[in-house]
This record gives C-alpha cells, structure tokens and sequence, in this order.
C-alpha cells in the first residue's frame, strides 16, 4: 500500500482499534490458482506485542485453510471512508484549482496463515465472537441456546485460522494535506451530510486538525 508520510498511521493501538470497530477483514493468499480473497470477522489479540494476533474461522469445505496454510497473507479492513467535494474548500473561492477526492481509513496486517484444527478451540472462539456482538441487545442470544448436538455438528464444519500480526500498516487519508481552512470546510461539509459514515469520517478530519 502507497502511504505517503502525512497519511501514516503507525500508532498500534489506534490500528487495533479500527479492527475491533470493522473487523469484516478481507483475506487475501496467493493459492494454487492465483489470488484469493475471502471476508471473514476477525478478532484482534494484542499479544504478542509490538503487532498481536489476528483470529477467525472459514468453513471446513474452504479450500484456503488447505491451500494456504503456512503462507504469507494479508487482511484488508477498511474503516470509514467518504466522498470529498471540492465545494467544501475554502481556497476553491480563491483560485479555483481543486479537485474531488475520497478519505479513508485502513489497516493492513501481514503474517503467515496458521490453521488450527481443534473443536475445543474453536467452541470456545465461537461463543468470544458470540459474546461480543450479542453483549449489546437487552437479551443476548448465547451459543448454548441452540440444542449441543447441533452446535457439535457446526462446530465440525470449520476451522480456526490465526496470523501473528508480523507487519501492521494503517492508512489515514484524512485531508492532512489541504490546508487548515479546507480542512474546516470538509468537516463542516461531512456533517451536513445524512450518511452516518460521513460523520465519522468528520471526526476524524477534526481530529488530525488538532493533531491527534
């Protein structure tokens, strides 16, 4: 990925905490028959540090456990992202030479493809996963809700994968480079749009315009 310095994130925590928030990642692995891609949610270990390990699972009849078990990959999460007008730039009054362009934020991780073939393994992987996205409804749905045998039988169609996270690159394309003036103009811009995605992209324009 091109990451011109002003773009660079490099903060691990804040990367990891892009992952939590969008952990829909995009696997990528050179196969046997080229590229290939699958989306799958991950979960985000901080250990061990600098970078952490990277966890999740794919059906058993997905040939990429088998395919590419042991080799490089790389997963893809994108986070919120934005069409940019040039209407919402100040120096557009002033000279004229501006240009649309998009604003996103994204990670890449890098490490070897690791596959882990135990069911103890990965009944408790699917009620961590379980647990975190149900926690929030006022009455959660638990992996025990559903008859044991039924789950045994899921649970034998998958397999866990995990990547210890070997390079972590973040991507904040932000509008750092326009000037401060542009820079108030996409925020204020972004929020006056319906699009909940804009508004965070907002935040985040504000926030690199203080410097965080």
């Amino acid at each position: 990925m091109y990451v011109p310095t002003h773009f660079a994130e490099t903060r691990v925590d804040v990367l990891h905490d892009l992952i939590r928030s969008h952990p829909l990642g995009a696997l990528v692995v050179l196969a046997s028959d080229g590229l290939n891609a699958n989306h799958i949610p991950f979960e985000i270990d901080p250990e061990p540090a600098p970078y952490g390990t990277l966890r999740g699972h794919v059906a058993r009849a997905n040939p990429v456990w088998q395919d590419s078990a042991n080799s490089d990959a790389l997963v893809l999460f994108q986070g919120p992202h934005a069409y940019i007008s040039p209407a919402w730039y100040a120096t557009k009054q002033e000279h004229g030479k501006v240009v649309p362009t998009w604003n996103y934020a994204v990670v890449h991780a890098h490490g070897p493809l690791r596959v882990i073939d135990d069911r103890v393994w990965l009944r408790e992987f699917v009620e961590t996963l379980t647990q975190r996205y149900e926690s929030p409804r006022i009455a959660p749905w638990k992996v025990s809700d559903a008859p044991a045998d039924f789950i045994d039988t899921l649970v034998g169609s998958i397999v866990g994968i995990e990547i210890p996270v070997l390079r972590l690159t973040g991507k904040w394309k932000v509008s750092q480079n326009r000037p401060e003036k542009d820079r108030l103009g996409v925020a204020q811009g972004l929020l006056e749009q319906e699009n909940g995605s804009n508004h965070t992209m907002a935040q985040l324009v504000r926030q690199k315009n203080k410097g965080g």
